[in-house]
């Protein structure tokens, strides 16, 4: 019997309808008429490199997707009846080859090809769940990319079989790249149609109106800022990484992509390195982890543009930087509206990372754990900023579901973000301001960064104020309703689970110590109540949310304003350069 060892996740792509299971059913029935390619015309490397470690994993029978780990019963895992449906979308995508194929001493070939023939076997006619655009366009990337290894010594029959599949996706995402949703689903089948079209013999007819759908979904998708309007960053380096990918294939067969591809990779490319952290990962927000280790780096680098600094906001996200110290704030509204179910009320949220640590983080995506940790992790005392005590900055709609998938939609949010950057030589300041609770409170948060030129000192004062006198009118009749003195409100940091953090100096501050040995003082200005108390981080790849602390400044608002201060420093004797992290090679905890 197959196991889940977590709570079910939600799949956060939407399950197709009746009729769309239909057209997808009648247009793979039809391509199975489609011409079966020859061959390759050319051989695309893979792009991505793969665990060693996650392949073993694999090869022991440990199916790790979406978050939840099933032991497989058999040789291969088509008779296993997927947990969730994002365990199923990752069966089906095929991106578990980068790991099988990375197994250093090549051991994992017969496994891989076990499981492909079990697929052929099952669903190559055109049936089963994984005939979906995007699926398929992420499916057939990575069969172009292995196709040595997939191969060799392989039996003929097997190679007809592969080769027909091959023919029968291609002609598939030709008919049906146009049912998917704008965005990354888009991506995903294009580029999978792009790189059928340069490598196979034979479909190379697809190519032409492949590069102009993709250049027309770029102009639509990838605004001048070189962003994306979910604002989610690791999203952000998907499609980037999708573009950079089809730039090579096209430039290994010999072609060029439309100009406006390579617009939308120059305008990313900025983009994306300012959401980089000092470590090297994504910040976390809006859904978006921190990213596979490496592959930011390797996007960035294949896609051969030369790094260049961001005038003002990255995608709405500004960035302090100092030393080996990056701040990252984001300072811009939230995707608002029915479509905005992965959006978060993080408004003014920041992360620090020191040298190769993250210090301050978000809760993260609560998406891998099931509906309730999903909305927990969206709401805004889930992220590192001021919320006011029962309140989030925007507020989740109703729950609904739609084909299997609960939805909230992010609503009412800020309409209005204030920002101002000032330098004064020895450190760089930012003041911001947003509305989330004017129509609530009549207040506005008002934050305020300033990060030292060496990374040593970061100062932060944070808000609530009633501005005019309609927002004082709106704050004496929410007052005027409360059973105690003052609105609570609280502004919270969440650590790193890998820090250590105990209340020091008599609980006026609070030490924090990297597993470096660097260590950072937290204090405050005494406005405020001081607690160290519980938190999660919420990871992907984990089987449960990993136990971690959050430093709580409490307060109320008892006029028609309040204040608290507060600060990050290295001790002058702290160490200047943090040691190498400890490789983690099986993430199961």
């Amino acid at each position: 019997m197959s196991e889940a060892l977590s709570p079910a996740p939600l799949s956060l792509r939407e399950r197709p309808g009746r009729l769309v299971r239909f057209a997808n059913r009648w247009a793979s029935w039809r391509a199975g008429f489609a011409p079966t390619p020859k061959g390759f015309t050319s051989q695309p490397e893979p792009r991505l490199i793969g665990s060693d470690a996650r392949g073993r994993q694999l090869m022991a029978g440990n199916l790790l997707f979406a978050g939840v780990l099933v032991q497989m019963p058999k040789d291969v895992p088509w008779a296993i009846d997927p947990p969730t449906d994002a365990f199923e979308d990752e069966l089906h995508g095929f991106e578990w080859l980068d790991h099988l194929a990375a197994v250093s001493d090549g051991s994992a070939r017969p496994m891989a090809q076990d499981w492909l023939a079990g697929w052929l076997s099952r669903y190559g006619s055109g049936k089963g769940p994984g005939w979906v655009p995007d699926l398929v366009g992420r499916r057939q990337i990575r069969w172009i990319s292995h196709a040595l290894f997939l191969m060799s010594g392989q039996d003929p029959s097997e190679t007809r079989a592969f080769y027909a599949a091959l023919g029968r996706q291609a002609d598939f995402l030709a008919r049906r790249w146009r049912s998917t949703s704008h965005g990354l689903p888009r991506f995903e089948a294009l580029t999978g149609l792009i790189y059928s079209a340069c490598s196979l013999i034979g479909v190379a007819h697809h190519l032409k109106p492949a590069l102009k759908a993709l250049a027309q979904e770029c102009a639509r998708e990838i605004d001048a800022s070189g962003g994306i309007v979910t604002r989610n960053p690791e999203e952000l380096l998907h499609v980037f990484t999708l573009l950079t990918w089809t730039a090579a294939v096209l430039a290994e067969s010999g072609k060029s992509p439309d100009p406006a591809v390579n617009t939308a990779i120059m305008r990313m490319a900025p983009t994306l390195r300012s959401l980089r952290h000092a470590d090297g990962g994504l910040a976390r927000f809006h859904g978006g982890g921190r990213g596979q280790a490496g592959r930011l780096d390797h996007a960035l680098a294949q896609s051969g543009v030369r790094p260049a600094t961001v005038t003002g906001l990255a995608m709405g996200y500004a960035r302090l930087s100092g030393g080996r110290v990056s701040v990252v704030v984001d300072s811009a509204p939230p995707m608002i509206g029915p479509q905005a179910y992965n959006a978060h009320a993080s408004t003014l949220a920041f992360e620090l990372t020191s040298g190769r640590y993250p210090v301050v983080v978000n809760c993260g995506s609560g998406a891998g754990f099931g509906a309730d940790w999903r909305r927990a992790g969206r709401a805004t005392p889930s992220h590192s900023t001021l919320s006011i005590e029962g309140y989030s900055s925007a507020r989740l709609g109703p729950r609904s579901a739609y084909h299997g998938v609960v939805k909230q939609a992010l609503l009412e949010g800020p309409e209005t973000i204030e920002v101002q950057e000032s330098d004064s030589g020895a450190a760089r300041a930012i003041a911001f301001s947003h509305d989330g609770y004017r129509r609530t409170h009549g207040l506005i948060h008002l934050r305020s960064l300033s990060l030292e030129n060496d990374g040593r000192l970061l100062r932060g004062e944070d808000g609530l104020a009633a501005i005019t006198a309609e927002d004082r009118d709106t704050l004496d009749r929410v007052m005027a309703r409360l059973p105690i003195e003052g609105i609570p409100y609280s502004v919270r940091f969440h650590l790193h689970p890998d820090v250590e953090a105990e209340i020091d100096m008599g609980g006026a501050a609070v030490s924090i110590t990297l597993r470096s040995g660097e260590v950072w003082v937290f204090r405050h200005g005494g406005e405020a109540t001081l607690a160290l108390d519980k938190s999660v981080y919420l990871e992907s790849g984990r089987l449960k949310p990993r136990a971690t602390k959050q430093i709580v400044l409490s307060c109320r608002v008892t006029d028609y304003g309040s204040a608290v201060s507060w600060s990050f420093a290295k001790p002058t004797d702290a160490p200047r350069a943090p040691k190498g992290p400890a490789q983690d090679v099986l993430r199961l905890e």
